[in-house]
């Protein structure tokens, strides 16, 4: 799941040849593509009873924990401690981000780790507000919803929508930055992503 992948410090480490991305972060990267391409689309034209919304949802929460954990426990490139920087590498990255050349670095850049944290969070924001939703229909009610008050299901109803439209805006802003790599920059970044390798 990356904007760019770069970590904003040069070239491949030394002895890793062109392989970039791990399985892990692939799989899982794509896993979270289809369940959340499906929980969407059931969300907003399946069927009034949202089961199917329901298990593709469970999904999306059991891939964003996954790859929370690999975050921590993975190879070098998938671990957030590699490529979430503070505001002043993400500064300097983004001053140099127009130039039309390749960036020539590893991993997620300090931008693309904005993007890779923050789409996390609003996953699992979306994931919490639908397990803790009551729409009051008595069928598609949040698992968890009668564990709380039903002022704090309102909200998280209130919230679910929203999210899904900020999300929908993070994917489209995703796919526009791959365009922007490819033809601007002259960086591929989904074959990386298909075959865990980049050129070097």
């Amino acid at each position: 799941m990356s904007i760019a992948e770069n970590t904003g410090r040069g070239a491949a480490p030394s002895g890793s040849g062109d392989r970039l991305w791990d399985p892990v972060v692939r799989v899982l990267h794509w896993a979270l593509v289809i369940a959340f391409a499906a929980a969407w689309g059931l969300g907003k034209f399946g069927p009034s009873q949202m089961t199917l919304h329901f298990y593709a949802g469970y999904t999306v929460a059991g891939i964003v924990l996954l790859r929370v954990v690999w975050g921590f426990v993975g190879p070098r490139t998938a671990r957030f401690a590699s490529f979430v920087k503070g505001p002043r590498a993400v500064l300097a990255y983004a001053r140099q981000m127009p130039a039309r050349k390749p960036s020539n670095s590893w991993g997620h850049n300090p931008v693309g780790a904005l993007f890779v944290v923050g789409v996390l969070l609003v996953l699992a924001l979306q994931v919490l507000s639908g397990l803790l939703a009551d729409p009051e229909d008595y069928v598609n009610v949040g698992p968890l919803a009668q564990y709380v008050s039903a002022d704090i299901t309102r909200k998280a109803l209130a919230l679910h929508e929203p999210l899904s439209t900020l999300l929908l805006i993070m994917v489209i802003g995703h796919i526009a930055a791959i365009g922007f790599y490819r033809r601007w920059k002259g960086e591929d970044l989904i074959t990386p992503m298909i075959t865990g390798r980049k050129k070097g």
